[in-house]
């Protein structure tokens, strides 16, 4: 997602930095370039010229044009104000201390509106609470096997009694009161597109069952066309919030840049993936550095914490450090980096890295080149492993043959582990850090 938007606003600003002090004309100029990046991001006219409005008021003012690096500080504005325009700072999702808490899923059919119900089971799930699922989308054949079928892998009840929707809610709500659940999630239907039907029948379920929160799945995939939906769900339920979905997507994003704008209401969630774990809280801080291309570190760090063991990783590190690190080490951090995502997601998080995926196409990241050196590695024993200079010729290729590589490949991963076996030694020392087998070749690296 703003892959695109990110690789223009880097050309802007590229412009900007090579001509020292900037005169009005030249800030109108890339103004007038920004402006159709964004709705060519599908980003809804008003908030794009309302945003632009507020950077040129800022960028033209005494402070940046008589500042040492005006350019720089034009940039500074500019990430701001988008900031601002996604509502500025964090929306902390809390509920109330009612048990259960209830929480009404409205959207459009396709939004990923059930997939986020899940997800957000699992999220509470995962904070200790007791989560109910309450498949109450009648209307779409699959949506309740959908529902049930997520709520077995991510170990969460899903409960449908009825053939109306406002009983099957209330139901659920009772089940939930008589059996002691902490969060009721309620999956409500979706269509093709926002109808009467589809208000009248949400309008239903929301004064039946009270919700403490309505949230809407809104696909950040559908642009402009999400921010109408919003507009319609406010009008006729008045949600209290947004999930962003499929931001993981390549389309060009515009309702995560528009939404807030539009309704005065908080995007809470994002969802960045396929997984029932990914889901994470929006920051509009972060999301705006990302979209200009400063990275996103805080949230590469929240990764880390959540799906790393800090002991192992530990242990590994100091294995790293006495060079006593093997294979078998190796084999089980590629494990625990597989759970953070697509190596391409993570490291378009790291800054310096403009035009985000667009921009490391050109490094050749390849989670297959990962999975090819997990594979040898596993074709091998495990005193191989352990000890990789016993893997003479026989050996390679039988390790090739079971990995379904080539003898070349098995070889080139053993020189490439050997030299990161001693890569933090050789960062200490000062020395240049030799790549890591699995890894692309990324700049800085031998």
């Amino acid at each position: 997602m703003f892959d695109a938007l990110t690789g223009r606003l880097d050309g802007i600003f590229k412009k900007l930095r090579t001509r020292g002090k900037l005169h009005p004309k030249q800030v109108d100029s890339a103004l007038d370039e920004m402006r159709t990046a964004l709705l060519d991001a599908d980003v809804a006219v008003e908030v794009a010229d309302d945003l632009l409005q507020r950077v040129r008021t800022r960028a033209l003012s005494e402070e940046v044009m008589k500042s040492l690096t005006p350019a720089q500080q034009v940039i500074k504005v500019v990430r701001d104000e988008l900031q601002e325009t996604m509502g500025g700072t964090q929306a902390t999702f809390q509920l109330p201390g009612a048990k259960p808490a209830v929480i009404m899923m409205a959207g459009v059919q396709g939004s990923g509106k059930t997939t986020a119900c899940a997800k957000l089971g699992r999220m509470y799930k995962e904070k200790g609470k007791r989560p109910l699922l309450v498949a109450a989308d009648l209307w779409r054949p699959a949506a309740i096997d959908q529902l049930v079928t997520l709520g077995q892998e991510i170990d969460v009840p899903v409960v449908s009694e009825g053939k109306d929707a406002v009983k099957v809610a209330k139901s659920g709500l009772k089940h939930a009161q008589r059996e002691g659940f902490d969060v009721v999630i309620v999956d409500t239907a979706g269509r093709l597109h926002v109808d009467e039907d589809m208000m009248r029948e949400a309008r239903r379920v929301k004064d039946a069952i009270r919700p403490h929160h309505v949230l809407m799945a809104c696909d950040a995939m559908t642009g402009q066309d999400a921010v109408v939906q919003a507009r319609a769900f406010m009008r006729e339920i008045d949600t209290t919030g947004f999930v962003l979905t499929k931001l993981d997507g390549d389309a060009r994003g515009g309702a995560a840049l528009s939404i807030t704008a539009v309704t005065g209401r908080p995007v809470f969630f994002a969802g960045t993936g396929e997984r029932p774990a990914d889901l994470e809280p929006f920051h509009p801080d972060r999301m705006a550095s990302r979209i200009m291309g400063m990275g996103d570190v805080l949230s590469l760090i929240d990764k880390a914490q959540e799906n790393l063991d800090a002991d192992r990783a530990a242990e590994a590190a100091k294995k790293m450090m006495d060079a006593s690190f093997t294979l078998e080490d190796f084999l089980e951090q590629m494990e625990q980096v597989r759970k953070l995502g697509p190596l391409q997601d993570l490291l378009a998080m790291l800054p310096g890295v403009p035009g985000g995926k667009n921009a490391l196409k050109e490094l050749q990241v390849d989670d297959g080149h990962m999975a090819r050196a997990e594979a040898i590695i596993r074709s091998m024993t495990r005193e191989e492993r352990r000890d990789p200079a016993m893997i003479g010729g026989p050996r390679r290729l039988r390790i090739a043959r079971g990995s379904g590589t080539t003898t070349a490949e098995v070889n080139a991963l053993l020189k490439e582990f050997e030299q990161a076996r001693k890569m933090m030694k050789s960062m200490l020392g000062g020395k240049r850090m030799p790549r890591i087998p699995g890894m692309p070749n990324l700049p800085g690296l031998g």
